[in-house]
């Protein structure tokens, strides 16, 4: 008959001091590592901060979109330009708002491809897959 293999049991209460510690404590007359413990620093390093904070603050969308703007400005014809202004870009779709009906057909119906070519070549295919035109 074989025996069950042997489990250690884990030691209850906390876990021992290690030679600094006990020799701290030796010293102090008191033991203080758990307050030294509770108390310890928890900082991070500041680029996984600034990280969370350009993610928090969408930075990285802001900076798109205002490079969008001026490459709208420069690369597409004056007149479309002074009727209709990209406003905001989301998973590869830019909305464009138009300033009337009159050049909001006139830019989806014969405008668009144009458009979305100039685009696609400045900023590549994968950046604005789509262009979505409102009136306001």
């Amino acid at each position: 008959m074989a025996l069950p293999p042997f489990h250690k049991m884990p030691a209850k209460g906390p876990p021992p001091l290690t030679a600094r510690e006990q020799v701290l404590a030796q010293w102090r007359g008191m033991d203080y590592s758990p307050l030294e413990k509770a108390r310890a620093n928890v900082a991070k390093p500041l680029g996984q901060v600034l990280a969370r904070v350009w993610e928090k603050r969408r930075f990285q969308q802001r900076v798109e979109e205002s490079q969008i703007r001026q490459v709208w400005n420069q690369v597409l014809d004056p007149q479309i330009t002074a009727h209709a202004q990209p406003v905001n870009l989301v998973r590869g779709t830019l909305f464009v708002t138009v300033d009337s009906s009159v050049w909001l057909a006139e830019i989806v119906q014969y405008r668009q491809r144009e458009i979305l070519e100039r685009l696609r070549h400045s900023f590549g295919p994968e950046f604005i897959k789509r262009l979505s035109f409102r009136q306001g």
